[in-house]
């Protein structure tokens, strides 16, 4: 179909990128300061959009839910940032980073895009170290490394355990400097509601002050979508509670394609439920599986503690069933591997949802100050979170609803297919197939920021120079006003019985028991139905308390959760038509003997791109063919 044109250059994988940046039109310095850029959301994809499109001449303006663009979720990315620098001297290198993504991603994802972030890792890297961010230093003062699931080299830039802070305090160091310039005008505490086209061509936004509750309208020559991942969807996840699918949904719901979005991440080292009243749940970084072992002990119900338990009675069993990687397998398969032990009966603690994350043979041979120089922030927060210590026993991990491999569907210069409307980050699809290997995010983020974005935008505004300012007072930005308020007094009229809360638990449990870690084909079915009613419950039954015009936060959950029950319904029907188990999409229907993944190529291979219906009640399904030339596909093996 023409609107799924990916416009992925011709020529060698390894030329591809330069040789489209030497190809595509420019926009001169005295162009680029006539030109308005919105950009929405303020991670680290966000921030350093923001920064280096503001440090380039354009006009931007920047905008946050929270009151400070610090807040942003990439705070949360703990482990590190992957780049094939190869300073480990274990025979890493751009092409075998670009391998590991692609068979991370179970051969879901497109090869042009990953080897490009494979190759453009390497800069994001060196810019923010030049940004300041304090990575670890080994003692010659070269930037350290460590593993991370799903490769057999160190090429994890880390920073202790707050990398995302670091990373995203060195990003806005960048952007702060551009708001004192006046190039960058931030706008915090707003939510984007709608998205405005003119002429079919995104010019702006209409967002409301969550200050004042008052709507307001911000135009721009072209928008930019930084706003992450949808998780919370499943009520209890790893991401903040306020990340949600909105500002990525309000142009899904105007013409912009959203792909694969069934493909979500279940992080394997996530603290487990430790009551009904969390709101979400405290991630441990995968970057802990480098020293710590993962094991349940070998009897049924075994309840002894930890310490009581003898070597010889104790099941490692990543390192049984996956000895050349053990236990730094890929997400989804420590995920699954997890969840098979506790649901056989394997599980420790009193809900028997858990598995031991033990560093008691790492402290015995490294000692505790070198475990603690390490990870010290993550075991601190481990013991605030459950009283537990560490250094004395095993933590205790189970999966959770993490990074969303699914988003907005962009073509290679990272638009979407509204004109002028691009995604950046983890709002769109592009890079991780149907799984994430540790430390991509950050990768992912920076390179969409810093070196790709800044540089694709100017081929589309290189038709906007001679375009003036684009006015709100046009009747586009008043109907999109005039939709978004409505929606608002809708919801507000309402006036049910039941907590905004209420209805979201409710469905991020039909979500996470059918539409999770593993689903099957009654269960997706059954999840449609339950969705739909639970829907319909929704909107006769919510209760809202407050005013339109002042600090509603249960209005802003309202919001969400309502085009929540949208995407759940999309997300369950893209499984149910995906009728393989790839990466961290398991359908019990395809699944090998020994219980792992199993791809259907002769009928799979390709992106799921659904469009919005215009006319009728389903969405549209569009098929994007997935071709591979420079890695043999194979089975998915870590064995």
């Amino acid at each position: 179909m023409s609107k799924l044109n990916a416009k992925i250059p011709e020529g060698p994988l390894a030329d591809k990128w330069q040789n489209h940046r030497e190809s595509i039109r420019l926009v001169s310095p005295a162009n680029k300061t006539r030109l308005d850029v919105i950009v929405v959301g303020t991670g680290l994809s966000g921030a350093s959009a923001a920064s280096t499109l503001a440090e380039l001449g354009y006009n931007v303006k920047s905008f946050c839910f929270q009151d400070s663009p610090r807040r942003a979720h990439s705070v949360a990315a703990q482990g590190g940032m992957n780049a094939a620098k190869n300073y480990k001297n274990d025979g890493d290198s751009v092409f075998r980073l670009f391998k590991d993504i692609i068979k991370g991603g179970d051969y879901r994802a497109r090869e042009a895009y990953v080897y490009r972030a494979a190759q453009v890792s390497n800069l994001s890297i060196d810019q923010l170290v030049a940004a300041g961010v304090p990575f670890a230093r080994e003692y010659s003062g070269y930037l350290d490394n460590r593993s991370f699931g799903g490769v057999q080299v160190s090429r994890t830039f880390y920073a202790k355990g707050q990398t995302g802070q670091q990373c995203l305090l060195g990003a806005y160091s960048g952007l702060i400097r551009q708001m004192a310039r006046g190039k960058v005008t931030m706008y915090s505490r707003r939510d984007m509601l709608e998205l405005v086209l003119v002429d079919g061509k995104a010019r702006g936004i209409i967002t409301r002050n969550l200050v004042t509750g008052e709507l307001e309208r911000h135009s721009a020559h072209a928008v930019v979508l930084a706003t992450g991942g949808y998780s919370t969807i499943y009520y209890l996840s790893t991401l903040a509670v306020g990340s949600n699918a909105s500002a990525a949904w309000s142009a899904h719901k105007k013409g912009a394609f959203f792909a694969n979005p069934s493909f979500v991440q279940i992080h394997p080292t996530s603290v487990p439920q430790l009551n009904d009243y969390q709101a979400k749940l405290t991630l441990m970084s995968e970057s802990l599986r480098n020293d710590g072992r993962i094991w349940v002990p070998k009897k049924k119900g075994d309840n002894r503690h930890p310490g009581e338990i003898p070597e010889d009675e104790r099941d490692y069993y990543l390192e049984r069933r996956y000895p050349a990687f053990g236990n730094l397998v890929p997400r989804d398969v420590a995920s699954r591997a997890a969840k098979e032990r506790c649901d056989a009966g394997y599980g420790v603690g009193e809900t028997g949802l858990s598995v031991y994350l033990d560093f008691s043979q790492a402290i015995g041979k490294q000692g505790k100050d070198v475990i603690r120089s390490k990870y010290e922030n993550l075991f601190d927060m481990y013991e605030k979170t459950t009283g537990e210590n560490p250094y004395k026993e095993p933590m205790r991990i189970y999966p959770a609803g993490h990074y969303t491999m699914g988003g907005l569907w962009v073509d290679y210069n990272l638009m979407t297919t509204i004109p002028g409307l691009f995604s950046i980050g983890e709002s769109n699809f592009s890079d991780h197939g149907a799984n994430r290997l540790g430390a991509g995010s950050l990768m992912q983020c920076a390179n969409d920021g810093y070196f790709i974005l800044p540089v694709t935008i100017g081929d589309y505004l290189a038709d906007d120079i001679r375009t003036p300012k684009i006015p709100v007072d046009i009747p586009e930005f008043e109907k999109a006003e005039k939709a978004s308020m409505e929606k608002l007094q809708i919801l507000m009229s309402v006036k049910g019985t039941q907590t905004v809360t209420s209805f979201h638990r409710r469905l991020g449990r039909i979500m996470w028991d059918l539409c999770g870690m593993v689903r099957n084909e009654k269960g997706l079915k059954d999840a449609l139905q339950m969705v739909g009613k639970l829907k319909k419950e929704f909107w006769s039954d919510v209760r809202i308390p407050g005013t339109l015009y002042e600090v509603n936060q249960e209005l802003e959950k309202a919001v969400r959760v309502a085009d929540f029950f949208e995407l759940g319904h999309l997300m369950c029907e893209d499984a149910l038509a995906r009728e393989e188990s790839c990466g961290a999409h398991f359908r019990e229907e395809s699944q090998t003997p020994e219980g792992e993944t199993k791809r259907i190529d002769s009928r799979f291979s390709y992106v799921s791109v659904w469009e919005y219906p215009t006319k009728g009640k389903h969405h549209i399904l569009h098929k994007e063919a997935l071709g591979f030339e420079n890695v043999e596909i194979q089975e998915r093996s870590y064995k």
